[in-house]
């Protein structure tokens, strides 16, 4: 409510780290990515470590307002240039290529072998002219292309005038009120441009991360000032039930998800009917309040045309869950769906932050190949649209070698159905794994669902 930057440094990010920590405290044992997503949805930058907690302290202090993040980076030194260019494009900072008429002004002020499109590279002519910097600054201050500016000296000695550098650097950063940070390893040189109020780092990419650090907070902090505030940790007391898969299923589709259509079948009869009501082909699933996973007990029949096959299917499950000692809910006779990726949704309450919502790449690897992003209700559309653009498969749902792209506006509205599910606080945990996808929303079918609910008798 201040616009105040909050910066935090929160440590047990490893198992390791927070098994250390629980002598200190239980509440620090979280899951660490649930920290990130509450983080970040209130526009707190999380720092790595403490050198990290104050890097970019100088700029914060500034007053600085970032209006974007295309860095122009200036030396006398093509390597500088070369190591700003590669830090910048690692943190998603672009070397746009400065106006033509910018250059072509520059190019009437510097050597014919400098380097005036961006990074600028003065080159060693300005040891034999002090005047450079101050020359060529103004011209690079009227330029459009241009968020913030690095400016590095990685050397400077006898013959340099390194305090007119630092004078002409700090009236530049004024004239532009645009981020300006410094590049200057040698002590005689970071002094003369601290004297003159400009942030200064030993290296290129300690200038360009702390540049990067405070241009994405403010980008954050834009982003969380349209956020609803987070949802109340409710307490987590009384007993907690598995719901089978048909009363998950139900109670999903009651909240607005798309389910694959199928039928609750307590006998063969029962299965035929559904089969000829869904029509061939169609998967026959046992149904159990006491077991979650089915494929581990033999309990899925899937492609399954002919009558034969769907009875032999229910007797298969019947005699599997007898042999796990699970209670026969029935089997679930569904149709076949066509889709082509299958995705997850997933829920539970945190101890310390109350509903999380997980979404990701789905099916029977997701163990193994975890790719998952965690959000915390209450959220909207454009939150899960941002949260599968950090998927790893965010190029394969954007669409790839000539694919179509996914349709996925069916998908994000069900992950939205789920963050306002975990509102009541009957429900405890649930699993929406595969829920499928494809390039119709229509597509778009939960397959597979269980729910757990606590005080079942409430």
């Amino acid at each position: 409510a201040r616009d105040l930057p909050i910066i935090a440094l929160k440590s047990g990010r490893t198992p390791a780290g927070q098994a250390a920590a629980l002598s200190h405290t239980g509440a620090l044992a979280n899951e660490d990515r649930v920290v990130d997503a509450f983080l970040e949805q209130h526009g707190i930058w999380r720092a790595r470590d403490t050198g990290d907690l104050v890097a970019a302290a100088e700029l914060y202090l500034k007053g600085w307002r970032p209006a974007g993040r295309r860095l122009v980076a200036i030396s006398n030194s093509g390597a500088t240039c070369v190591l700003a260019a590669d830090a910048a494009s690692a943190v998603g900072m672009p070397l746009e290529p400065l106006a033509p008429d910018t250059q072509a002004r520059l190019r009437t002020i510097l050597p014919s072998f400098a380097a005036t499109a961006n990074p600028v590279d003065i080159t060693a002519a300005l040891l034999t002219n002090s005047r450079l910097f101050g020359e060529i600054l103004p011209v690079i201050a009227a330029d459009p292309s241009a968020d913030a500016f690095l400016i590095g000296v990685p050397v400077a000695g006898q013959g340099y005038d390194v305090p007119a550098f630092a004078r002409d650097a700090a009236a530049f950063a004024a004239e532009t009120g645009k981020p300006v940070v410094v590049n200057a390893p040698q002590p005689s040189v970071a002094t003369a441009f601290r004297d003159q109020g400009l942030p200064v780092f030993a290296s290129e990419g300690g200038a360009v991360h702390a540049l990067h650090q405070f241009i994405a907070h403010h980008e954050l902090i834009a982003r969380a000032g349209n956020a609803a505030p987070a949802a109340p940790r409710r307490p987590d007391t009384g007993p907690v039930r598995l719901l089978n898969e048909a009363e998950s299923l139900a109670r999903l589709a009651d909240a607005g998800l798309p389910v694959v259509p199928h039928r609750l079948c307590r006998t063969e009869e029962e299965a035929l009917a559904a089969l000829d009501a869904l029509g061939a082909p169609v998967a026959v699933k046992g149904c159990s309040r006491d077991v979650p996973h089915k494929s581990e007990f033999g309990l899925v029949h899937l492609g399954l045309r002919e009558p034969e096959a769907v009875a032999r299917a229910v007797a298969a499950c019947r005699d599997g869950l007898a042999r796990a000692g699970a209670a026969f809910d029935g089997v679930i006779v569904a149709a076949m769906a066509q889709g082509r990726r299958e995705l997850l949704i997933g829920a539970h309450r945190d101890p310390s932050f109350g509903p999380v919502v997980v979404i990701g790449d789905g099916g029977r690897y997701v163990e193994a190949l975890p790719d998952s992003q965690i959000l915390l209700p209450p959220f909207g559309p454009e939150a899960v649209r941002a949260a599968l653009g950090r998927l790893r498969i965010a190029p394969i749902l954007a669409g790839v070698r000539g694919e179509p792209p996914f349709a996925l506006d069916a998908f994000v509205a069900s992950v939205c159905a789920v963050g306002r599910l975990m509102e009541d606080p009957a429900i405890d945990s649930l699993d929406v794994n595969p829920i499928l996808v494809g390039t119709d929303d229509a597509a778009c079918l939960a397959l597979d669902a269980v729910i757990v609910v606590r005080n079942p008798a409430a």
